[in-house]
């Protein structure tokens, strides 16, 4: 009898061994397992950009998608002045053409064109009138074409006139030209300036130390 519960209890020790062995070792295959190291490998950008679409855009973690400034309106153009003088000083016109001020460019070579004339048939009068002046007093029987139209003492004026407007040719020339670079200098700096009707101004009353006045108000919207 002795022998046979002693089987039996071996057998139930053997059962019970075997019961904790196979609940026991799907913890101990889980708790050997590789860990997923998946997560720490770095994936390209541009992979992901593929799988979300052309339309999709991604941004790393602290950046900051791109905002419009101008909240949607297109930037204004701001000339630069100095660059707009230089330009003017080597060719006129080039300024304004810089400016976007295109209405301008006909005016500054109108009055080139006017210069340009003036100083070439001013340059010539006098140029002649000198040589038929030189010849008089060098020659008793001048055949010069002023012969019965001037004497020596009206060819030696208009020489004398022709030179002053030669002058002053030159000089109106010379600050026409000033006057297409400080121009474009100056259109450059008010090329954005406001005028536009919310600029008001009015007088009210003021009130001072040494009493009450009239001050000078001006509004920007």
């Amino acid at each position: 009898m002795t022998v046979h519960i002693t089987n039996i209890s071996a057998r139930l020790l053997f059962i019970v061994l075997t019961a904790c062995s196979i609940f026991a070792a799907p913890r101990y295959c889980a708790a050997q397992a590789v860990p997923d190291t998946s997560l720490n490998n770095i994936i390209s950008d541009t992979v992901h950009q593929k799988k979300a679409g052309p339309d999709i855009q991604m941004f790393h973690g602290q950046a900051k998608p791109p905002t419009d400034t101008t909240d949607g309106k297109p930037k204004r153009f701001q000339p630069n002045p100095k660059k707009a003088g230089l330009y003017s000083a080597i060719v006129p016109g080039l300024g304004q053409l810089y400016n976007r001020q295109y209405w301008k460019i006909p005016v500054v070579y109108l009055g080139v064109a006017v210069a340009g004339y003036y100083f070439v048939d001013n340059l010539n009068q006098y140029q002649s009138y000198r040589k038929a002046y030189i010849g008089r007093i060098n020659n008793p029987y001048p055949t010069d074409k002023y012969v019965g139209l001037y004497n020596t003492g009206e060819l030696q004026q208009l020489q004398n006139d022709y030179s002053k407007y030669l002058d002053m040719t030159a000089l109106f020339s010379v600050i026409g030209y000033a006057l297409q670079v400080m121009d474009a200098v100056t259109a450059a700096h008010l090329k954005n300036f406001d005028i536009s009707r919310d600029i008001s101004m009015r007088m009210v009353p003021v009130a001072t130390p040494n009493g009450a006045g009239l001050g000078l108000v001006m509004n920007f919207k």
